[in-house]
């Protein structure tokens, strides 16, 4: 953990900031000030405060870019809007380094040939997360995915994943990490007794590789 990191974090302690914060990260496209505000319930010279503070923190990037979706004259002038970014950040007190054991621990599996025993792990591991997910018998899905930081959503018929919380190992081990983040995945299906969903690998820029479509079985 750098000093930046536990300053960026510091940032979100206000609830307004950390409203507007959620809001634009789960959409996953820019957002305007002025759909900010009224997500928030605030008003927009108040979000328009915060968004630029989430910015200064890097916790959010801005950019211009005209929201009516019009070019040329008569499109309005460009507005304010923004995204997360997509850099990692993490804070733990003492400092703690996982992230090094863990490509440590992949390349070790590559260098193995162990890429069948790390799925099988993965698969098994998702069971035990869907039978801890702290949600009792009301525990769906999509409730298991938020909890995991997946960030899921819906999107004609599927549920989506905004967010890879494996993306720093799937940028250098892409292929034994998509293959893991499945089997993981596919554990979470079991776990649940949800037989009317299926995983799948369906890689998209900026989001997880895998996503949840309905079943052959569960379609007429």
């Amino acid at each position: 953990m750098t000093s930046d990191d536990l300053e960026s974090m510091t940032v979100l302690g206000d609830p307004v900031r950390r409203a507007l914060y959620r809001f634009v990260a789960e959409q996953g496209r820019d957002v305007g000030r002025n759909e900010a505000a009224e997500a928030a319930g605030v008003q927009r010279t108040l979000a328009a405060h915060h968004l630029d503070k989430l910015v200064e923190a890097g916790l959010l990037e801005s950019g211009f870019k005209r929201l009516s979706g019009r070019a040329g004259p008569g499109g309005g002038r460009p507005a304010k809007v923004y995204r997360r970014v997509r850099e990692e950040r993490s804070v733990s007190l003492p400092p703690r380094d996982y992230r090094t054991l863990a490509l440590v621990l992949a390349e070790t599996v590559d260098l193995l040939g162990g890429e069948e025993k790390a799925e099988e792990a993965a698969r098994r591991a998702g069971e035990r997360l869907a039978g801890s997910s702290g949600a009792g018998e009301a525990a769906d899905l999509v409730e298991v995915l938020r909890g995991r930081g997946y960030e899921p959503y819906e999107e004609g018929g599927r549920v989506r994943l905004r967010n890879c919380p494996f993306h720093v190992l799937a940028e250098s081990h892409p292929l034994l990490v998509c293959s893991m983040n499945l089997a993981l995945c596919e554990g979470m299906l079991a776990g649940l007794g949800e037989t009317g969903v299926a995983a799948a690998l369906d890689p998209r820029p900026g989001e997880c590789c895998v996503a949840f479509t309905p079943s052959k079985n569960n379609v007429d």
